[in-house]
């Protein structure tokens, strides 16, 4: 079946790091725009970070930049979001998504069920 599965959440210390997957069942991830998003308890979900279909074109909000980088793994069929200098404010849910063949994605052909990262100390 074809899905999205992020991982690689979890709690951690302000200034620490974690890096999240996005792995891909079913189809080429190769092949589509993913971004990650954010959800936090009463703000609207927030586009993080993208990277593009074919050059890999990466994107991100002001707040994340410096401190969060996104990568595809290929051969794993996988995004990754390294995520350093964790701030308590980057705490919530966070979700990927992806669209074919669009750099970002607008309406996402599929979502994965998120993984939570807590950052606190």
């Amino acid at each position: 079946q074809v899905q999205l599965v992020e991982s690689g959440g979890g709690l951690v210390q302000p200034g620490g790091s974690l890096r999240l997957s996005c792995a891909a069942s079913g189809f080429a991830l190769k092949d589509y725009g993913v971004c990650w998003f954010h959800e936090a308890p009463g703000k609207a979900r927030e586009g993080v970070s993208c990277i593009s279909v074919g050059d890999d074109g990466t994107y991100y909000i002001d707040r994340v930049k410096g401190r969060f980088t996104i990568s595809r793994d290929n051969a794993k069929n996988t995004v990754y979001l390294q995520m350093n200098n964790l701030k308590t404010e980057d705490t919530g849910v966070y979700r990927c998504a992806a669209e074919k063949n669009v750099a970002i994605p607008t309406r996402p052909d599929f979502w994965g069920q998120g993984t939570q990262v807590t950052v606190s100390s």
